[in-house]
């Protein structure tokens, strides 16, 4: 499936974890290694990791009415990229009123996935964030580069409706702990991201859905646009 259609909203999984959402406007989250680029309304960036943030692709994307929402530590990075710049922490609120977007920046960071002894891929203190998107009455969570944790408690009172949650393990959560993260949030429908470029495979995420079998959760694995 390389189109999933929620509610008249349009879901394109660009790779790894780049989404773009199309309905009145054009939103795209952590572009990487886009095909097919479409101007961008709106561009969210969780973080400064180079499959995440890339100058390459945002610059593809983005023109001068374009807004660029990302974590903190992108405010030295995004200086010669078009657009206009919003930086924002962990459970910051962000709402634009041209296009009627409201986002809720959410902690991204490791517990268990370390580059060396007690330092992790993202630390918590680095304050990467993945994102709760509200476009007209859909809530997309965009995880970013996360583990399972306990913030991801807080979600499940938002009602979220497409929950986008990466499955590779090594940087990120394995399939067994998106299942319980996705069981914490409770949203409606998951895509699985973070596996076929980089790092792990299909298997990963066909893994994830048997893993949520029986839960209620519907569960859509994506081929790249």
């Amino acid at each position: 499936m390389k189109e999933y259609i929620y509610k008249g909203l349009k879901i394109i999984w660009t790779g790894h974890a780049g989404f773009r959402v199309e309905g009145e406007v054009k939103i795209y989250f952590d572009p990487y290694r886009v095909r097919s680029p479409r101007k961008a309304e709106l561009i969210f960036v969780s973080h400064e990791h180079f499959d995440h943030y890339s100058e390459e692709d945002i610059s593809r994307i983005a023109e001068p009415d374009t807004y660029i929402v990302g974590a903190m530590e992108l405010m030295n990075k995004v200086v010669s990229l078009p657009g206009e710049k919003v930086f924002i922490k962990p459970w910051n609120e962000y709402f634009n009123e041209k296009y009627g977007i409201y986002a809720l920046a959410v902690p991204a960071y490791n517990v268990n996935k370390f580059r060396s002894p007690g330092v992790p891929f993202h630390p918590k203190e680095d304050e990467k964030v993945g994102f709760v998107v509200t476009v007209g009455d859909v809530k997309i969570y965009h995880a970013g580069d996360t583990d399972f944790i306990p913030d991801m408690n807080r979600l499940k009172d938002l009602n979220i409706d497409i929950a986008l949650l990466p499955v590779s393990g090594k940087y990120v959560m394995t399939p067994e702990e998106a299942a319980e993260a996705a069981k914490a949030i409770n949203p409606k429908v998951v895509i699985p991201m973070h596996w076929g470029a980089i790092v792990a495979g299909r298997g990963e995420a066909e893994r994830f859905r048997e893993l949520m079998r029986d839960t209620g959760i519907e569960v859509v694995i994506m081929e790249p646009e």
